[in-house]
């Protein structure tokens, strides 16, 4: 990930517009926030135009040979046109959202709200972040500031009025939690026969190396599925391995890829930064299309460790879920980018920074390993990048084992490996209820650049084992600390996370959605 970032302050006349709105928001009915609220989304709406018009003019004359910055603007174009696209959908639940006493649904409703708002904030810092990379990106990354600022603003503004607007009472946040604590209503046999192994889901298409299949590459298979698919679309991909990189984008909706077992169904390619790429634009695999799931596949970015920023697998799909899968690589293995995930039963693999990113996304029984580097690096297993307090996001890993692969145990005295670094100023990390072992160093955490965000991150564990769960020799900063309590412990786990009730069922995999 990008060792970059701005602490830009809001202007002034946002802070006018947000104590506005907050002062108003107190003594009018739910009916008046709304409109206000779509009336605030409808003016950062004709924001983001005016940026993508911006970008696309820079582009267009952009220097031919500037391969990387001319990415970062594409990449700028595909976050803001998803920009757009979750304010159109913040608009259509904001008109639906619940005003009877329905709690459940209420419940359900402000997560998505708030959501789809982190999501469009978090497109904003990657826009930008895309233009760090070298001088003749950041001399662009200058002409699109102000712009992406003042959106992102607008953007945050917005999240702070829908959470005035739908923060429960009292005994709405008992009654939800109560509700989003039931794992029992679900259908067990349902998910078994999509679980084991002899209960075969049936396929739409079939994807096979060999040309046994409908299709010989993963992309082929994709770009023929359906658009806006309303039901579960499958992809079976047999064992072999397919060199390609392959992009899910956000018309896919509901696409789910199915291996043959990630020992032999392998996606992989080695775009990088090193290579020329920016980091969003490196993945082997990005996924953006709602409702993504994948099962039985590694998924690997095979640029080595000297290829800086390389990622294997990259989510912004909500709703996304991946089970019996493996991500490979070495710095910036698994890009968690937005939204809505869960990963269980699946292995993690890298370096530097190589869980990141700014989801609400939780890690269950799966297997953490650090690698050995390049020479003077070490290892982080996350780097979060909230920039908002506002934002429901977060990197949960939750019962997992945290260890060192067969490379990195002779030497890991001489590779430093820690639990994660603050990426960004709000960055939350959580690891609770897992094993660690003496890979991490005592102090658990790392700086990402002095002092920053040690005030204003949010580091906990929570009932770890292993030798390297000791958190007697742990940092000191504000931000960082060990919980005590059930409940807050509670607040992150699947089911109040990532409200994992209400959408885990459908997978077929399997989950604890508590403690």
């Amino acid at each position: 990930m990008w060792d970059y970032y701005s602490n830009s302050g809001m202007s002034c006349s946002l802070v006018v517009l947000f104590v506005f709105a907050n002062l108003l928001l107190l003594t009018t009915s739910t009916t008046t926030q709304k409109d206000m609220i779509e009336s605030t989304i409808n003016k950062t709406k004709h924001i983001i135009q005016t940026n993508l018009h911006t970008i696309n003019n820079l582009l267009i004359k952009a220097n031919p040979d500037d391969h990387r910055t001319k990415i970062a603007l594409q990449d700028c174009l595909e976050l803001g046109d998803g920009t757009l696209q979750r304010l159109d959908m913040v608009i259509r639940e904001l008109r639906a959202y619940p005003t009877t006493n329905n709690i459940y649904n209420k419940a359900s409703a402000a997560d998505n709200l708030r959501t789809m708002m982190s999501t469009t904030i978090t497109n904003k810092e990657t826009c930008l972040d895309g233009l760090s990379h070298d001088a003749p990106s950041k001399k662009v990354r200058k002409k699109i500031f102000l712009g992406q600022d003042r959106g992102g603003q607008m953007c945050s503004n917005a999240l702070a009025m829908i959470i005035n607007m739908t923060t429960p009472s009292s005994d709405d946040r008992r009654i939800k939690k109560v509700v989003v604590s039931w794992p029992e209503w679900l259908s067990v046999g349902d998910r078994r026969r999509l679980l084991q192994s002899g209960g075969e889901v049936t396929p739409n298409v079939t994807v096979a190396a060999d040309g046994s299949g409908d299709y010989t590459n993963v992309g082929a298979a994709v770009a023929a599925a359906p658009s806006k698919s309303g039901s579960r679309y499958v992809i079976k991909i047999k064992a072999g391995v397919y060199r390609e990189n392959v992009n899910i984008p956000s018309s896919k909706t509901n696409i789910m890829l199915i291996g043959d077992g990630r020992s032999n169904t392998i996606i992989t390619a080695s775009e990088s930064v090193a290579g020329g790429n920016t980091t969003f634009n490196s993945a082997t695999v990005a996924a953006v299309g709602d409702g993504f799931l994948a099962r039985d596949i590694t998924f690997q970015n095979a640029a080595g460790p000297s290829g800086e920023q390389a990622v294997a697998l990259r989510v912004g799909s909500d709703l996304s879920a991946f089970y019996r899968c493996a991500m490979l690589a070495y710095q910036d293995t698994l890009y968690v980018h937005s939204n809505r995930q869960f990963y269980v039963n699946c292995v993690v693999v890298g370096t530097v920074d190589f869980i990141f990113g700014n989801a609400a996304a939780v890690f269950q029984n799966c297997d953490i390993q650090a690698r050995k580097p390049n020479p003077k690096q070490k290892n982080m297993v996350t780097a979060q990048g909230r920039t908002d307090p506002n934002q429901n996001t977060g990197i949960v890993i939750q019962k997992c084992t945290i260890s060192a692969t067969s490379d990195l145990q002779p030497v890991q005295a001489d590779f430093p490996t820690y639990l994660g670094r603050p990426w960004k100023e709000y960055s939350r990390t959580v690891v609770m209820q897992s094993t660690i072992s003496d890979v991490i160093n005592p102090a658990g955490w790392y700086p990402w650049d002095g002092d920053f965000a040690l005030n204003t991150l949010y580091y906990r564990e929570y009932q770890n084992t292993g030798p390297g769960a000791d958190t007697s020799n742990r940092v000191t900063w504000p931000g960082w600390g060990v919980i005590t309590s059930a409940t807050e412990a509670a607040s992150f786990t699947p089911g109040s996370f990532i409200a994992g009730g209400t959408w885990l069922p459908a997978t077929g995999f399997p989950y604890s959605l508590g403690l």
